[in-house]
């Protein structure tokens, strides 16, 4: 990141991106309202001009924009990301594949949520895909971006169980609220981290 390592974990200025209802961008905001997060969420974007995630940040008074698909979809959320000087890039329900110009422009600084434990059941609605399996178990997973889908090295880990009786959206109900513990702890951790390693 940009910042010396004494300075960084004050300073860290975040980009959430998102498609879709914001519940896991109002955790992370919250958390660094109340210092569980040592940065501040400068801007978020969404995909879909009508997404409640856009709503939940202006309940928050976050700067937002709006970039819809495409080929250069990448492209040019990266330069508007770079433009704000943003350090850390935090996906919330993104139905974007991420490539390659916004991954250069953040190396190794794209975090994901995703609703299994990965590498089990990455894509689409995976807790569904648990659900069919007859999984005893699933969970949450942050993890880094890479090119691939659902790939990128773990940072954390939540487990969740599946209990008999359980439908789609009581598993999905659990996971989600097991999502907002991980990212906040996941978020604040590669905070650490950075500082340190920044830091000598």
């Amino acid at each position: 990141m940009r910042h010396d390592g004494r300075e960084l974990e004050n300073s860290v200025r975040i980009a959430v991106l998102g498609s879709g209802a914001g519940s896991n961008f109002s955790a992370l905001a919250k958390a660094c309202e109340d210092g569980r997060i040592q940065g501040e969420i400068m801007i978020v974007s969404s995909d879909q001009a009508e997404a409640s995630i856009l709503k939940k940040a202006a309940v928050f008074r976050i700067p937002t924009f709006i970039e819809k698909g495409g080929k250069e979809y990448s492209k040019r959320v990266a330069k508007r990301l770079t433009e704000a000087s943003v350090d850390l890039v935090c996906l919330a329900g993104l139905m974007q594949i991420v490539r390659t110009p916004l991954l250069g422009a953040f190396p190794n600084r794209i975090l994901n949520i995703h609703p299994s434990l990965l590498p089990r059941y990455p894509g689409k609605e995976a807790w569904k895909q648990a659900l069919e399996d007859g999984a005893s178990e699933t969970g949450c997973t942050v993890h880094y971006v890479d090119t691939g889908i659902d790939t990128g090295e773990v940072i954390l880990q939540e487990t969740v169980p599946v209990f008999r009786g359980d439908t789609p959206e009581t598993i999905h109900a659990r996971i989600q609220e097991a999502e907002y513990r991980v990212y906040v702890e996941a978020v604040q951790q590669v905070i650490t981290e950075c500082a340190d390693s920044d830091g000598g």
